[in-house]
């Protein structure tokens, strides 16, 4: 491809094309790459996430017009794709020719061998477009290469998870005066998490006392991967000092007594928090995963809290959805103490999830080639903007400077100048093969303890044994 389009480049800019395709350079190129594929059919499937419906909507619809190559794109729930996902791939049936692969699965993905290694395309300039420019991704790109360092997944969305709250609640004058003459400190973006529970308390009666349908926090504690994900890897543990899911990663052991901190008495500690924090957040919030907690902030429900800032775009700038546009700001998430954050500024530790997902393509996909094509479409540099702007994902660092990103952060409380500044404090999901059964587990226990089925200390002693169990069953 690479070959090919340098030879067309010159009457490209001589010729006015008979098509016209915004963001797209040499659209030439294009055909003449996927030429020999034309009328193919590629399917997928991918969670309905902003950036996915946009890739359906409008990336698949310009491909199929420009290429000939028709895009079957199935947008679902998290758990269903995952479900469709993993049924293909250990059938090995090549029913979908790429997969949506979310940045914390592709370890287990890659240890089954279930992936393509995309690094011999990345050489095959027949069909390698010359303005993909791969260094232009951000460090992102690690966290979908294997051991030899070899890319499984090309990404086309990442956003971290991190603190957002209301600046028309927090800059109002009469509710400052009102929360420091009752706290005794100016109302501000909290540092450490007790001065997020006195924030959650102070909103939470204020909408009480004032008939309002308003929290001070909000949570993803349904009995659901969610739950897992929020307490022991995402959230809580991170920000009390427990990294890695409380696991001993040279031995691959939860338990305290071999290693790991997944019942010690911090992370225990940090479980009954996350419970006793749940009487701030809204009617219902166990019944919340993320979908949830994105619909209660943007119906402005809730005063501050933690969500996936993927959903900051509609939340920020769609009036037709959300109740909060032009009222939101992002910061970090607080930590237990000055100890924690000391870790986390000297590498040691991380703040919170930078999460994410990849066009992957399945090891017995039927129509590599054509994938792989579809693939540098979606992810290609010059629509990396307008996806930023359909689905608030950035995985470039050209993308940052682009005028239409820098218009977006300010409109989104600065959130682009915030990944830049702060994203080295966040980190993605460790290398754990075992990722699914280990969220299920966790999922199982936490899920207990938040019903009072059990006591924090109960669930945390239990999940820890079963997993290190778990553990020595899969030859760990």
């Amino acid at each position: 491809m690479k070959k090919l389009c340098l030879l067309l480049v010159v009457g490209f800019v001589l010729v006015t094309s008979t098509f016209a395709f915004a963001q797209v350079a040499n659209p030439d190129c294009w055909r003449e790459a996927a030429a020999p594929y034309a009328g193919t059919v590629i399917r997928g499937v991918t969670e309905s996430t902003p950036p996915s419906m946009a890739m359906r909507n409008v990336a698949a619809v310009e491909f199929e017009e420009l290429t000939g190559i028709r895009v079957e794109l199935e947008t679902t729930s998290w758990d269903e794709m995952y479900s469709k996902s993993i049924a293909d791939l250990q059938a090995g049936t090549g029913l979908y020719d790429f997969l949506y692969i979310e940045q914390d699965i592709i370890f287990a993905y890659m240890d089954q061998g279930w992936l393509t290694d995309l690094t011999p395309y990345l050489e095959n300039e027949e069909l390698l477009y010359p303005e993909f420019d791969f260094d232009d991704f951000t460090e992102f790109v690690d966290y979908f290469k294997g051991e030899d360092g070899n890319v499984f997944a090309l990404p086309f969305e990442a956003f971290l998870k991190s603190y957002i709250y209301r600046t028309d609640l927090f800059g109002d004058p009469d509710i400052q005066a009102a929360f420091e003459a009752e706290y005794g400190y100016p109302l501000d973006v909290p540092k450490y998490w007790s001065e997020y529970e006195d924030i959650a308390e102070f909103f939470t009666n204020y909408g009480q006392e004032n008939n309002l349908d308003l929290y001070g926090h909000v949570a993803q504690a349904a009995v659901h991967p969610a739950l897992a994900y929020e307490v022991a890897g995402e959230t809580i543990f991170p920000t009390w000092g427990i990294y890695w899911w409380g696991i001993n990663m040279d031995n691959h052991r939860a338990s305290v007594e071999n290693g790991g901190e997944l019942n010690s008495d911090l992370a225990k500690e940090g479980l009954e928090w996350y419970i006793h924090m749940l009487q701030y957040a809204p009617t219902g919030v166990r019944t919340y995963t993320w979908d949830e907690v994105a619909a209660a902030i943007g119906a402005g429900r809730v005063a501050q809290g933690l969500t996936y800032l993927e959903n900051l775009g509609w939340l920020a700038l769609d009036e037709d959805r959300s109740a909060v546009v032009g009222k939101l700001g992002v910061g970090l998430p607080p930590v237990l103490n000055e100890d924690v954050w000391a870790e986390i500024e000297a590498g040691d530790g991380y703040i919170g999830y930078y999460d994410g997902g990849a066009i992957g393509i399945p090891a017995e996909a039927e129509n590599k080639d054509a994938a792989w094509l579809f693939a540098q479409f979606v992810t290609r540099k010059e629509w990396a903007p307008e996806l930023v702007r359909l689905g608030t994902a950035v995985v470039r660092y050209s993308t940052f400077e682009d005028p239409v990103v820098q218009e977006l952060d300010e409109k989104m409380g600065n959130y682009f100048t915030f990944m830049q500044e702060y994203g080295k404090y966040f980190y993605g999901a460790p290398p754990q093969p075992y990722h699914l059964p280990m969220v299920e587990l966790y999922m199982e226990w936490i899920s207990r303890a938040v019903a009072g089925e059990v006591t924090p200390s109960e669930a945390l002693d239990n999940l820890a044994a079963d997993f290190d169990q778990m553990m020595e069953d899969l030859g760990y």
